[in-house]
């Protein structure tokens, strides 16, 4: 096997459990020395003396923290260091009105490029290979993150940020790009550009897509229509960007968590409880290498569960967890079934014919909620095949149409917009 930091991806679990609890001590009393808004928190949860605080298992007396915190705090209020040490920022795009900002020392730029750095080799990436970054090089974090990763890794970077697909194209024809990185959607929308114009295949090898999640099912449709082997890829603006959580492996059997990095914690979103492995709930991580802005019991959000722990086909012995099922904020409840969006794109894509462009359509009349799912297919496909799958896979019979490929309205860059709420006057 090939790692870029083998002794720290293939240690064992007592030694990861061992040295998460002396990070877990460092990353708590740095919180409390260094920031009034960690201190004023710890206190008014009666953690009076930071001694009081010795392993993991004390964190059940640490609050938890949230995108809020952020927002209140904005821009630098969770910060832990002076601004003259701050190197980089990054923000989320704040579509409730107010952005999360993560700021980064020069080590914390480190952290992240060897975390991301650890995802291109675990895919596969080998050095001097040619990557090609489309998300873009701003405020959002993915391009840049991609970017320190092969920088540390020894990949030759094509950056060419988002948009002008057929620029895309021509340039990883041109330099012989063997690993595409951004969105799994733009990977479709590259699929359908090629196809559409007649264009030649490039020859990839990698694709590594994050920042939305997709079933398996489009997985093995990315796949099959690029010729690579596609990766999930995790990390959010609160945790550093891109890669800092981890991806999963050539086995694809669950996402590799960096431990050395991040302690994580499965609660029941509701109780706030810890779970049992194998128990899907809420995801909550702690930092345990970040300096700006460490992030202490962050609830994400994020619906997973424990996969295993034991050492993985590939060697790594870091906690795998499940792909994301969905957020707790995402899941939809349409006469009365409860569902999340990503269960409707794995029904889609095990009907034969179904493309994988589509629209989930929230429609509200009178206070009262309904469902339109509209898909692109072929002309195989009708409309009682759709519904009747559906009614077996979600339990409810929802209205659309079909339309022929490239109808639906597309982003040339960034994520697609899968869910769309309509009120009805």
């Amino acid at each position: 096997m090939r790692c870029f930091n083998y002794i720290s991806e293939t240690m064992s679990q007592d030694e990861i459990i061992h040295f998460q609890n002396v990070k877990l001590r460092e990353t708590i009393h740095w919180a409390w020395a260094q920031n009034g808004f960690f201190r004023k928190r710890y206190t008014e949860a009666g953690l009076l003396r930071l001694h009081d605080f010795c392993n993991a298992g004390d964190l059940i007396h640490i609050p938890f923290t949230n995108k809020s915190d952020f927002r209140d705090t904005y821009p630098l209020g969770m910060c832990c260091v002076d601004r003259h040490l701050l190197r980089e920022m990054h923000m989320s795009s704040g579509s409730t009105g107010t952005a999360v900002v993560m700021a980064y020392t020069s080590s914390d730029i480190e952290q992240w490029a060897e975390c991301m750095a650890r995802c291109y080799v675990m895919a596969g990436a080998a050095e001097g290979n040619v990557v090609q970054i489309t998300p873009s090089f701003g405020l959002f974090n993915g391009g840049f993150g991609m970017y320190h990763g092969a920088q540390s890794a020894g990949l030759f970077v094509v950056p060419a940020g988002s948009g002008n697909t057929e620029r895309q194209i021509k340039l990883a024809k041109d330099f012989g790009t063997k690993i595409l990185c951004g969105v799994v959607s733009y990977a479709v929308r590259i699929y359908e550009v090629m196809t559409t114009l007649g264009l030649e295949l490039p020859d990839l090898k990698i694709g590594i897509f994050g920042a939305e999640s997709f079933s398996e099912g489009m997985r093995q449709r990315i796949e099959s229509q690029l010729g690579i082997e596609a990766f999930d890829i995790y990390g959010m603006t609160e945790t550093g960007g891109v890669g800092t959580l981890g991806m999963d492996c050539v086995a694809h059997n669950g996402i590799h968590v960096w431990e050395d990095h991040y302690y994580i914690e499965i609660i029941d979103p509701v109780t706030s409880k810890n779970l049992p492995d194998g128990e899907q709930g809420e995801l909550v991580i702690t930092s345990l290498s970040r300096q700006a802005i460490p992030v202490i019991r962050f609830r994400t959000g994020d619906l997973t569960r424990v996969v295993s722990r034991e050492k993985c086909d590939c060697g790594r012995t870091h906690t795998r967890i499940a792909k994301i099922a969905g957020r707790t904020d995402d899941m939809l409840i349409i006469k009365g079934v409860n569902f999340f969006p990503q269960q409707v794109e794995s029904a889609l894509m095990e009907i034969p014919g179904v493309l994988p462009q589509y629209q989930i359509v929230i429609e509200e009349t009178d206070g009262v909620r309904d469902v339109r799912i509209n898909v692109e297919a072929d002309e195989s496909v009708t409309g009682y095949m759709i519904e009747k799958h559906l009614k077996e896979r979600l339990g409810f019979s929802p209205k659309g149409d079909i339309f022929k490929q490239g109808e639906l309205p597309r982003q040339e860059d960034g994520k697609a917009k899968r869910v769309i709420y309509k009120i009805n006057e």
